[in-house]
């Protein structure tokens, strides 16, 4: 935060607490005795008088304990501009103590549940809640709370696996992430509108969908060319890339038309961060048994 914005900040937050400080003992000063008079203010609605009484001093001395507080506070914690406070109080010290608290706390069942093996674990009631927790808190933004994704990240609760869905893969998947990328035209950038329309139409027959039979015929050719490479001749995909099988009803876009289409055109980039150093190895170990029990229950 900048000089100014600094002093600017602790004017505001400080003349507030001296203002209401002020406020308290001038209203009080001018008001002439301390205790109940029948003075009135010249108020009245409803038949209700106000009189020009003082404040209850449990009251009053409430209001100044208020302000010494919170003197007191911006002193020893953060809250005006850059100052730190006396205490040296920071989130991140408290979020990292808190984060050795805990690593303490649970080191030894992450320890026994990291030596287990993933389908043995999958079926462990107590590992797979902790690992439900661990999902929530780092998969689910993407993934869903029920780990069935959504339009561009993968549901994990079927069988069609980019890059397989067998324990090893899921683990190495965690640690180092994943990183995808249809280039658009495929390998074919000169590709015309009429070939687009043509491959799209050759792609939709892999399930018996192609909107027009001729232009699926012709879009053989522009397959070969331009995806054949990734996809394979029979478009069942390949895991080693993370190229999806078009012959399922699993897609990570869309399977009409326009999708495709768009698919084609544009190409689509995705990114599965890795969770190596955000997470322990133990703790990934425990998710990839939570993420191998939702399609293999």
């Amino acid at each position: 935060m900048s000089t100014f914005w600094s002093i600017w900040i602790s004017v505001i937050v400080l003349g507030t607490i001296f203002g209401c400080w002020w406020l308290l003992f001038a209203t009080r000063k001018s008001q002439t005795t301390d205790t109940e008079t029948e003075k009135t203010m010249g108020h009245s609605f409803d038949g209700i008088e106000e009189y020009d009484n003082p404040l209850p001093k449990w009251w009053f001395y409430l209001f100044v304990g208020t302000c010494v507080f919170a003197l007191i506070y911006l002193a020893l914690y953060p809250g005006l501009g850059n100052w730190q406070g006396l205490l040296g109080w920071t989130q991140e010290k408290q979020w990292e103590e808190e984060v050795q608290q805990a690593e303490a706390r649970y080191s030894e069942i992450y320890a026994q549940y990291g030596s287990t093996p993933i389908p043995e674990l999958a079926g462990n009631e107590d590992a797979m809640e902790m690992g439900q927790r661990l999902f929530a808190n780092n998969c689910a933004v993407c993934h869903g709370s029920a780990g069935r994704g959504s339009v561009g990240f993968p549901n994990l609760t079927d069988d069609a696996w980019l890059y397989g869905g067998d324990p090893d893969t899921i683990l190495q998947t965690l640690h180092n992430g994943r990183q995808g990328n249809m280039p658009a035209k495929g390998t074919m950038p000169n590709m015309t509108a009429e070939q687009v329309d043509q491959v799209v139409n050759y792609v939709l027959s892999f399930s018996g969908r192609e909107q027009d039979k001729a232009a699926a015929e012709a879009g053989a050719e522009v397959y070969a060319q331009a995806c054949v490479a990734c996809h394979g001749a029979d478009g069942t995909g390949n895991q080693a890339l993370g190229a999806p099988n078009l012959t399922d009803d699993s897609w990570l876009y869309g399977s009409t038309y326009e999708w495709i289409e768009e698919t084609v055109v544009y190409g689509r980039q995705n990114v599965m961060p890795a969770q190596g150093g955000r997470l322990s190895d133990d703790q990934i170990h425990i998710l990839a048994g939570y993420v191998y029990s939702l399609s293999n229950n």
